[in-house]
């Protein structure tokens, strides 16, 4: 029985598809896509990563002049207490003639105060800081398409502003104690263990006012003084408490350093019992300055921060 037109003319298609080669079907290309400044990542098997870069620039400065913001509001209690404990230990001074003297300038000359060569090392050593911690945040909220106010209290967190803040306090210091140190005709290079127990002293400084906060902000007992509670949050009670707190133990690190720059010739008795007689007034002295540098400092920094942040995205 012949096959019908209609039949043939379908045999004769599909032996023609069996003679040609399937092909593969189409695979999208890894692209980028950037929709109101949310810009996707290549396509990497087959999942998509997005990076927030809305206005990352504006972000970029809101971040560089929160750390100015900051870093000159704390800049002259520090200079000043800076300036006394070092001619305390130093004996040039007392610690409470040293801060008025300072005061003074700053009150009467204050042209002088600001443009001095000590009040650029502070300034520029917590503005860095700042900036260095500010920094961590943005590029952590870039790259995991977060919020662009979005705080960190991770490894980075720690290890960035303890880096930045080592080297330039590092310095300033060593400028610091050759300036205001013993007298000599010459200055002496500062010893290598004073620049170790400066080192130790920043990192333990660094962790309370960075990491610290976030980790305990959440265990303060706030309600139990409803006062307190209801105009101070906890996260800025803890950058408050936690720097100042860490002085305790790293006052002795900062005396003792001071101390084997300005006496060389000395037994580890001696050194303990200058250490032990300025421990208290010194302790503090330093938590008169670490308060608002990484205390008041910290939550303006935050605080400036984060309403930039919010204007510009």
């Amino acid at each position: 029985m012949g096959e019908s037109g209609g039949a043939a003319e379908a045999r004769e298609c599909a032996g023609a598809d069996r003679g040609r080669a399937v092909k593969p079907p189409r695979v999208a290309s890894p692209v980028s896509i950037d929709v109101d400044g949310w810009r996707s990542a290549k396509l990497v098997n087959g999942a998509e990563r997005a990076w927030n870069t809305r206005n990352l620039g504006w972000r970029v400065g809101a971040d560089a002049a929160a750390a100015l913001s900051a870093g000159a509001l704390v800049a002259p209690i520090i200079t000043i207490i800076d300036r006394g404990i070092m001619e305390n230990a130093s004996g040039r001074n007392t610690l409470g003639a040293s801060i008025k003297a300072s005061l003074g300038r700053l009150l009467f000359q204050p042209h002088r105060f600001v443009f001095s060569k000590p009040f650029a090392l502070v300034i520029a050593l917590y503005s860095g800081t700042y900036f260095t911690a500010n920094s961590v945040d943005t590029v952590s909220s870039t790259l995991r398409n977060q919020p662009s106010d979005k705080v960190t209290a991770g490894v980075a967190k720690f290890t960035a502003p303890c880096t930045t803040n080592l080297v330039l306090c590092l310095y300033k210091d060593s400028k610091y104690t050759q300036m205001f140190g013993v007298r000599t005709s010459v200055p002496r290079p500062v010893p290598l263990a004073t620049y170790g127990l400066y080192t130790i002293r920043d990192c333990l400084t660094i962790f309370a006012s960075f990491n610290l906060p976030a980790l305990i902000a959440p265990r303060l007992p706030m309600d139990a003084i409803p006062l307190i509670e209801r105009n101070i949050s906890s996260m800025s009670a803890a950058q408050v408490l936690a720097p100042a707190g860490i002085q305790l133990f790293s006052t002795p690190l900062h005396l003792l350093g001071l101390d084997l720059y300005n006496r060389t010739h000395v037994t580890w008795a001696e050194r303990w019992s200058k250490v032990k007689s300025e421990w208290g007034m010194s302790t503090f002295a330093r938590m008169g300055r670490i308060i608002p540098a990484f205390g008041f400092g910290g939550v303006v920094n935050a605080a400036v921060r984060r309403k930039l942040i919010n204007a510009v995205d």
